[in-house]
């Protein structure tokens, strides 16, 4: 293999818009020469001309060692396929055009934007509908974003996401809605990693943060509570099915929405619920109360001929099912507004309140943290730990009350 050889440097001839210059691998064979592009750029004050390696003084990733350990792999992968060639007595007979060919072919990357597509086709084949839809949102506003151009998974860099950040900022958005995104973005991202298809080297989330505000507290006190529980509301009233909606499930342990619509008749056995979740698949086990018992009752009559006991979901494919439930909770927050006005909630009722609700309720009773976050369905004390960050006052001045009773 004395006639042909790969040299790391960076192409100086070639300056982006930003200011720097793509690493590139020249590779020579019998005299000839072709460059085989990286997909890394760097400004030329940040290239080492006597190392062929990035400065510690480059400020793209979190881990200058890392992407010149990266660099080192590409080379040490297309060193392997020219070595491979002479062995088999076939390096000679090729031209450099050739021969980069071979190496460009082991590196075909597949886009961060086909890799995301490919995971909505396996998760809706999956019937995880919701998590599709996520997925295809951020594919959407990314493509927003890059002005409809391909991206790559070396693309989306520390600077690409602060860029996101600050574009998603100039919309008017929020940081809880940029936080949706960035999760989302770096799910694919952890995805691709373990499946070869991206550099663990290029991972952005080693360095990019992803930041929160806190909420307001979505939690009702027990006293609106009980206005809405001892509110008289005919069966014809716009108002009726709300209400028994949000009861239900608060006396299911806080069950979302999604889980409500899934909830089938064959699921109530022998005076309990026994169903899945079905975003973290926890088997639950819930014994019926008799005040449960009626609004089950109820709604198992008007739904006779369905598998469901609530008249949410409609249809039978995934997707058709999925757009019902989203219409079906649009309807239902937007009457749980006119139910709050009855009930002279001023707090902004969504069908999230329900669950906050139940969690707050837990609590002051003196449930235990863990049997909140196991009636809850949560995988960890953490996110239990969200929905319970902030006692209501009353409950604070009766603490400070019995601190301050030995001032």
């Amino acid at each position: 293999m004395e006639n042909t050889n790969i040299t790391i440097t960076l192409d100086t001839r070639r300056q982006k818009k930003d200011g720097t210059f793509p690493v590139i691998m020249r590779l020579g064979h019998y005299e000839r020469t072709t460059a085989l592009p990286l997909g890394i750029s760097v400004k030329e004050k940040d290239w080492d001309v006597k190392t062929r390696t990035v400065k510690k003084s480059y400020e793209g990733l979190s881990s200058v060692t890392r992407l010149n350990n990266l660099i080192q792999k590409k080379k040490a992968d297309a060193m392997d396929i020219l070595l491979k060639l002479h062995e088999a007595g076939q390096l000679q007979t090729l031209s450099v055009t050739a021969l980069r060919d071979a190496i460009d072919q082991s590196r075909t990357e597949v886009s961060f934007f086909q890799y995301t597509l490919k995971l909505v086709e396996e998760l809706i084949e999956a019937n995880r509908i919701g998590t599709a839809r996520s997925y295809k949102g951020v594919h959407s506003v990314l493509k927003t974003f890059t002005n409809g151009k391909d991206l790559q998974f070396k693309d989306v860099t520390y600077s690409f996401l602060t860029k996101f950040e600050t574009y998603h900022r100039s919309k008017g958005n929020e940081s809880n809605g940029l936080a949706v995104y960035m999760r989302t973005i770096r799910a694919i991202y952890n995805k691709a990693i373990k499946e070869g298809v991206a550099e663990k080297e290029l991972y952005p989330f080693a360095s990019y943060k992803i930041r929160t505000e806190p909420t307001e507290k979505r939690a009702l006190e027990w006293e609106f509570l009980k206005k809405i529980i001892e509110l008289d509301l005919p069966p014809h009233d716009p108002c009726f099915s709300t209400r028994n909606y949000f009861l239900a499930s608060y006396m299911m342990y806080g069950m979302n929405f999604t889980d409500m619509a899934y909830l089938q008749k064959s699921d109530i056995c022998n005076g309990r619920i026994t169903y899945r979740r079905k975003k973290t698949k926890k088997l639950y086990d819930i014994k019926i109360t008799e005040s449960l018992q009626q609004i089950l009752a109820y709604f198992a009559e008007q739904t006779a001929g369905s598998v469901y006991v609530f008249p949410i979901i409609k249809r039978e494919t995934s997707l058709s099912q999925d757009r019902d439930i989203r219409w079906a909770r649009k309807v239902y927050n937007k009457k749980l507004k006119m139910l709050a006005e009855l009930c002279g909630i001023e707090k902004n009722l969504t069908s999230y309140v329900s669950r906050h609700s139940f969690a707050t309720q837990a609590m002051l009773q003196q449930i235990p943290l863990n049997a909140i976050s196991t009636m809850l369905g949560h995988s960890s004390l953490k996110t239990t730990e969200i929905y319970l960050k902030t006692l209501p006052s009353n409950i604070l001045d009766e603490y400070n009350s019995l601190i301050l009773k030995v001032v």
